[in-house]
């Protein structure tokens, strides 16, 4: 493949790696650190974000705009593009996340292998539920919480490659993590591990949904539904909005021929606790959240984290470019 940046006027773009991250302040630190040199505006983006950025060294930016919508109709906008050439593209996922206390703490950044929808569910007022059910949530045409559905929108649950996971967690595990004065003194309120220890990085999966939710109770479902969905294979660690619809968008441009799919990792950093530590309430927890001093260090450990991968690529392109070394 050729570099990055067309030989020709109305050769495609080629990059070698695609960062995918949602709002300006998960962009940020890639933009100031990965000297992006040129602006491709591109139909079909957010009108907030309109350009992808782009560098000498063959990695690009979008910006989606936050949520499902957004994810996936600027994904797809980018998949279908013409200006550019996907085909052997490398894409990360990074952005911030809720992180499940019982798997990480505030700033750990973990590699998914699951990406489970929290959203495609059914949903009673926990008031009006059976007393026997530990919340209100249960699968679509199902029948009780603990059924498994028919996965008949066939987005609800997605496996990446292992194989990539796998690769990005070597080479990435023993990367110093930051942490800030407020979340170092925050997570200090948990009494157990992980979530009272300093941040690493893990493999751990994610669960999306575009209500933000917050709560032990909503916390267990998510863990449960984790389970359930993945036929007990997945693990439950951080919550975000945006990852099964990015997915799709890739994975139908992956039919089309157009990007290969087996070339899409996510990462997520804990921005703040998914549920309270004990005394604490869920509506504060919820309400309060930014006061838990995690914002700041996990957007830095995403890029501690996924440049580590990203230089790894770009740096041995001759033993990436026709998939995953040893794969």
């Amino acid at each position: 493949m050729s570099s990055l940046m067309p030989s020709t006027a109305g050769e495609p773009i080629r990059p070698k790696v695609v960062l995918i991250t949602m709002f300006a302040p998960e962009a940020q630190a890639w933009i100031e650190r990965l000297a992006f040199n040129r602006e491709i505006p591109l139909p079909g983006l957010s009108a907030d974000y309109p350009n992808i950025l782009c560098n000498e060294q063959g990695v690009c930016l979008l910006v989606t705009g936050m949520g499902q919508t957004n994810a996936a109709t600027s994904t797809l906008a980018l998949a279908l593009s013409t200006q550019f050439d996907l085909r052997q593209s490398y894409f990360l996922i990074a952005g911030i996340a809720g992180i499940n206390p019982h798997r990480g703490t505030l700033g750990t950044a973990a590699w998914a292998r699951y990406l489970v929808d929290f959203g495609t569910q059914w949903a009673l007022d926990s008031r009006d539920a059976p007393q026997d059910w530990p919340s209100g949530y249960l699968g679509i045409n199902t029948r009780g919480p603990n059924e498994k559905p028919p996965l008949d929108y066939r987005t609800e649950v997605f496996e990446l490659n292992a194989k990539l996971q796998a690769r990005a967690h070597a080479l990435t595990r023993h990367v110093a993590l930051s942490e800030s004065a407020e979340s170092a003194a925050w997570r200090t309120n948990y009494p157990h591990a992980p979530a009272n220890q300093p941040p690493q990085v893990i493999c751990g999966d994610t669960v999306a949904s575009c209500t933000w939710f917050s709560g032990t109770r909503l916390g267990e479902r998510a863990e449960a539904w984790t389970r359930l969905l993945t036929d007990g294979a997945g693990v439950y660690c951080n919550t975000q909005q945006e990852d099964n619809s990015t997915y799709e968008a890739l994975s139908r441009a992956a039919r089309a021929g157009l990007v290969d799919i087996d070339r899409l990792a996510v990462l997520r950093a804990g921005s703040n606790f998914d549920r309270p530590y004990p005394g604490y309430s869920d509506a504060d927890n919820l309400l309060n959240y930014a006061e838990q001093g995690g914002f700041a260090p996990a957007l830095e450990n995403l890029y501690r984290v996924g440049n580590t991968l990203v230089q790894e690529i770009i740096g041995n392109w001759a033993q990436w470019e026709r998939g995953v070394p040893g794969a």
